[in-house]
């Protein structure tokens, strides 16, 4: 079934074995435009921009995913089952849980806890934590490192919930030694758990649930490249 229901590539060869996986569609045309060498856009369902080219000679690619497990979920299982995609970076936004957590640090998903019912459909007799391939985390701390980045590397919350009735829900899950909170990261380690691909979560703290401090929309832009650096460097 190529092209899917949501992504117009029509062979796997358009899409690299590895691709990194911002939120914000516009951010997979900033990153193609900014550090891709001939990127070639594959897709444009939804509005949601896909683009493949080279990276110091290498091939990736790099494409939106909205906003939520369920639209990861969706472009992540495509990607692997039907483009036969290896190695899934999601690299986005995440709000610090705790002090030490602190605004422009990356954070380096190793697990996600999540209040998401998205692990139901396996019917496990238990619960499961999804889990980073440590070949990608291994890699991301040493790209971290050679950037000379201020990162962490822990446990994150995958939330289906954006702005919660209880305003002080999160302060349960730092108490628990998670580092932040995002919204998408546990439904791509079952995807890619699921299937034997690898994945991986690289996010920058834009605002803190701690002390109340925000990023600019600017700051972000400016802050975010980093980041996208230290995911390219994982390739």
């Amino acid at each position: 079934m190529i092209p899917t229901p949501h992504i117009k590539a029509d062979k796997t060869d358009k899409i690299a074995e590895t691709v990194l996986l911002p939120g914000d569609p516009l951010r997979a045309k900033f990153i193609a435009e900014k550090y891709l060498d001939n990127p070639i856009q594959f897709n444009e369902i939804r509005n949601i921009l896909g683009y493949t080219g080279t990276y110091k000679g290498k091939k990736v690619s790099v494409m939106g995913t909205g906003m939520g497990m369920p639209s990861i979920g969706i472009y992540s299982y495509e990607l692997i089952h039907f483009y036969e995609v290896k190695n899934l970076i999601r690299i986005g936004s995440c709000g610090s849980l705790r002090e030490d957590v602190r605004i422009r640090d990356i954070v380096i998903g190793i697990s996600a806890s999540t209040n998401s019912n998205y692990s139901s459909q396996y019917k496990l007799p238990g619960n499961y934590a999804p889990t980073a391939s440590w070949e990608l985390v291994k890699k991301a701390v040493d790209a971290a490192q050679e950037n000379n980045a201020s990162f962490k590397v822990g446990n994150i919350l995958s939330s289906d919930i954006f702005y919660d009735e209880d305003k002080e829900e999160w302060k349960k899950w730092a108490k628990m030694g998670v580092l932040a909170v995002e919204m998408e990261a546990a439904a791509l380690y079952m995807n890619a758990a699921r299937a034997d691909v690898n994945a991986l979560c690289l996010l920058t703290v834009s605002d803190s649930l701690v002390t109340g401090e925000k990023m600019t929309s600017e700051e972000r832009q400016n802050s975010f490249t980093q980041m996208m650096e230290i995911a390219l460097g994982i390739i």
